[in-house]
């Protein structure tokens, strides 16, 4: 399933360079630039209340945008770099780049796991470790997939699932290319281990108390 593409609304900023923008951040806008493909840069400002929600929800940097300027075709972007000020963390300006349908993108897609109660393994209290929420996929920006799934159905303890072990969309490949890596797995469950752990604090807890007893029945005696 592809990804629905949202829209990026901004307006083109006129006027460059540092007074500009800075003329912009006191307006309440982000100033920032599109550039790349065969058009010139474009200056453009966000209002900074839409850029801060946007970026407070995640995802910005790995999210293809179809981008509306007035005056100026759609196109789509993907963010490249949002700068923040250093001491309040909150962005100052973003770089944009112009993609094509047919570009090829590494992105960043979220694994989403299906069939968890027909696991083996996690009927018998095992864990699911999740080690990669998101796996970065070299995709066509025109079919970008809202997700990759990897299905639990049959998974014992101990088993793990790689990148090998997903059917990725047609045209999708990994950007890691030199390993396996691994996607998730399913550990023993822990309840047994964190009894034992709580059974050896005790013993330690009433070994110290003996032994304190002991001293002190010592210093007794020598009184």
């Amino acid at each position: 399933m592809a990804k629905k593409i949202p829209d990026l609304i901004a307006d083109e900023r006129k006027g460059t360079g540092k007074g500009a923008a800075r003329q912009a951040r006191r307006a309440g806008l982000v100033p920032g630039v599109v550039y790349g493909g065969s058009a010139d840069p474009l200056p453009i400002t966000i209002p900074y209340n839409r850029l801060f929600k946007m970026l407070k929800s995640g995802g910005f940097l790995s999210t293809l945008f179809n981008l509306k300027v007035e005056g100026h075709d759609d196109v789509r972007v993907v963010c490249r770099d949002v700068q923040r000020d250093v001491v309040k963390d909150l962005p100052t300006h973003l770089d944009l780049l112009r993609l094509h349908r047919d570009s090829r993108i590494d992105m960043a897609i979220h694994v989403e796991f299906i069939n968890e109660e027909e696991c083996v393994g996690l009927a018998k209290g095992g864990v699911l470790t999740i080690v990669r929420p998101e796996v970065e996929l070299n995709v066509l920006a025109g079919d970008i997939p809202d997700h990759i799934t990897v299905d639990l159905a049959g998974l014992d303890v101990g088993d793990t699932i790689t990148i090998s072990s997903i059917t990725l969309p047609e045209g999708v490949t990994p950007t890691i290319t030199d390993r396996d890596f691994v996607i998730a797995n399913v550990q023993a469950p822990t309840v047994a281990s964190a009894a034992d752990d709580e059974a050896d604090a005790d013993a330690a807890e009433s070994q110290a108390a003996d032994s304190e007893e002991a001293a002190a029945e010592g210093d007794d005696s020598e009184a």
